[in-house]
């Protein structure tokens, strides 16, 4: 986990039509214990949502979950957020 930093990544997917608005994050952290935990998040966009946490002996089995969640998430729609100049400002 040492060598390799990946950053937060943070997901949305904004549907005006049927009124959609979610988000999903997916964040890798290390444990205490030499391992590393798999970190997401995912609701309304607005809400504080729902979480969870799973934990992997080994730093690849880890990134290998979080590459299967994000492109299982991209293919159902979701981008990676856009910050726009409205929401920098408030």
């Amino acid at each position: 986990m040492k060598d390799a930093v990946i950053k937060p990544i943070h997901l949305r997917r904004v549907d005006a039509a049927r009124n959609m608005r979610r988000f999903y994050e997916l964040a890798l952290q290390p444990t205490l214990f030499g391992g590393v935990s798999l970190m997401r998040s995912w609701g309304r966009i607005g809400s504080s949502g729902q979480s969870m946490i799973e934990t992997f002996n080994l730093a690849e089995d880890a990134t290998n979950a979080l590459t299967r969640l994000m492109a299982a998430k991209r293919r159902r729609g979701y981008q990676d957020r856009m910050f726009q100049v409205a929401e920098l400002e408030t």
